[in-house]
């Protein structure tokens, strides 16, 4: 009988530390699936919802940056996930997503966790942004630009401004946010 009330009394964990990195990991990965299915779900809300959700659609690059400045597990996980959760939901995101938005999310946020100075930031993310629409327009031969084929040194000239621009304002936008999200998440 003595045997049968210890065994219930002992710890389950052998040690409170590992109990908590045990809970610190878990929280970490509930928190980057939350914000993998954040970021499917804005990547879909143009096809979900037409018209206001193509101005809804940019905002899955968010999620993902957040999750990359928790750690950089946390990023590849959100991104790896938010792809799954599109294949199920938006199979036609698959071009966008895991090529541009996604990936300059997953390129911001760990741009700023190793770099930290905004002009680096934004040239590699840029780069990473517009090698991302190059393989999407010239490789998979997806049709961004619509009925206008995608070729020549202007288009390229054009693709790389546009990469730099959007990439800066994702830097911004980024920036903006993660100053009020990172001291909640400190608190928890």
């Amino acid at each position: 009988m003595k045997q049968f009330i210890a065994y219930w009394q002992k710890p389950v964990f052998p040690s409170a530390s590992s109990a908590h990195a045990i809970t610190g990991h878990t929280h970490m990965l509930i928190i980057s699936a939350l914000l993998a299915a954040l970021a499917a779900i804005f990547q879909s809300a143009g096809g979900l919802v037409p018209g206001i959700g193509y101005l809804i659609s940019p905002f899955s690059t968010l999620p993902i940056v957040v999750a990359s400045c928790i750690s950089l597990a946390s990023g590849f996980f959100a991104y790896v996930v938010a792809i799954g959760l599109l294949l199920m939901l938006q199979p036609g995101e698959l071009f966008i997503f895991p090529f541009t938005i996604g990936l300059l999310g997953l390129a911001i946020g760990l741009s700023i966790k190793l770099l930290e100075r905004r002009l680096p930031i934004v040239l590699l993310s840029g780069a990473v942004l517009f090698m991302g629409i190059s393989f999407v327009a010239f490789v998979l031969q997806f049709p961004i630009f619509g009925s206008t084929p995608a070729t020549g040194g202007a288009i390229l000239l054009i693709m790389l401004v546009f990469s730099l621009i959007y990439s800066f304002l994702w830097v911004e936008i980024s920036r903006f946010f993660l100053r009020r999200i990172f001291p909640v998440l400190k608190h928890r």
